[in-house]
């Protein structure tokens, strides 16, 4: 159930949270106290910048991870919010800390996660570098980023919600893009 390295912590090492849409796992801030692993629902990480408006850092679905940075902070630096009814588990800070200390190959493992997850945000870095909106909101889609809400998608790419859904549309109506569902697109395939 839980991806490895995790998977090798005792039981005792962490606790399952059911969480309501609008629940907060945590908020920025808050003393860090682990990282969690989505069982079920989505949980949405925001900050507030300096002139009030909130910026989505990262949509964690199913079967992913959050604030795994947390390790290594003693504070939150964001909130992170159920987007939906929720099952999450929080793996303790300092049971992974200590397995760390002990066994190389596990912290090894983190360490490839976390790589892999730089490699990731250099990716949206990129994105966020693409001046135009439709080839952003076209290269998103293409990387599969778009999970969860558009809005959140529109905020995490650094659009607003209005510029991307009229990116969304316009690449479905030239034929880029197959809309499959509400808030739902897929690269159109070619004949």
């Amino acid at each position: 159930m839980l991806p490895v390295p995790f998977d090798l912590l005792h039981d005792d090492a962490h606790m399952c949270l059911a969480l309501a849409k609008g629940d907060h796992v945590f908020r920025q801030g808050d003393e860090t106290r682990g990282v969690f692993f989505v069982i079920s629902g989505a949980i949405c990480l925001t900050r507030i910048t300096e002139a009030g408006t909130v910026v989505t850092l990262h949509n964690a679905l199913a079967g992913s991870m959050f604030a795994e940075a947390s390790l290594y902070s003693g504070h939150y630096h964001c909130d992170a919010v159920a987007t939906a009814q929720s099952q999450v588990i929080r793996l303790s800070k300092h049971a992974i800390q200590t397995r760390q200390r002990k066994d190389a190959a596990f912290s090894e493992s983190i360490t490839r996660l976390l790589a892999t997850q730089v490699q990731e945000y250099r990716q949206l870095l990129t994105l966020h570098a693409v001046r135009s909106a439709h080839e952003r909101v076209f290269q998103a889609v293409a990387c599969g980023l778009l999970q969860g809400s558009v809005t959140q998608f529109a905020s995490q790419i650094g659009l607003t919600k209005e510029a991307c859904y009229r990116a969304l549309k316009d690449l479905t109506d030239q034929g880029a893009l197959r809309k499959i569902g509400r808030g739902e697109y897929v690269l159109r395939k070619s004949s």
